[in-house]
């Protein structure tokens, strides 16, 4: 989510700001910290150490299970062997008592149920979300 914040700011700002990419980590440390000032403690996001629930997810036949915060893509911690997908497509956040899928500046774009996304977006059961060619099913939440 400190990564949608900064790109917000970004477009508005006058003048040219590097990408969250070329920001320095103490700058992404700032943000991030800024925006759960706004959202929440901290001890409410797994990066902070708080321990989520599972999200599972299906995609084709498997089914996969995690527990912290990921990245699906070709090089992502959820793999996809979709020449669609970008290295590191997409990540889910578990934030506030909720999962989260936010798109990482892929060339084409993460669909939640047929809808591009612009920026996080929460997740619940059912929803389909497209990497690439894959669909993911959220099965749990």
């Amino acid at each position: 989510m400190a990564r949608t914040a900064y790109e917000a700011h970004r477009e508005v700002s006058p003048g040219t700001l590097p990408s969250w990419e070329n920001v320095s980590d103490q700058e992404r440390k700032a943000w991030r910290a800024a925006v759960s000032a706004v959202t929440g403690p901290p001890e409410d996001t797994v990066t902070e150490g708080a321990k989520a629930p599972a999200i599972v997810l299906q995609a084709g036949g498997e089914t996969m299970v995690f527990h912290k915060e990921f990245t699906a893509g070709r090089q992502g911690q959820l793999n996809l062997g979709d020449e669609h997908a970008s290295s590191h497509h997409a990540l889910f956040q578990f934030s506030r008592g909720f999962w989260y899928v936010e798109d990482l500046n892929s060339t084409n774009g993460t669909w939640l149920n047929g809808r591009r996304m612009f920026a996080a977006q929460r997740l619940k059961k059912g929803d389909k979300i497209k990497v690439g060619r894959t669909v993911l099913t959220v099965l749990s939440v």
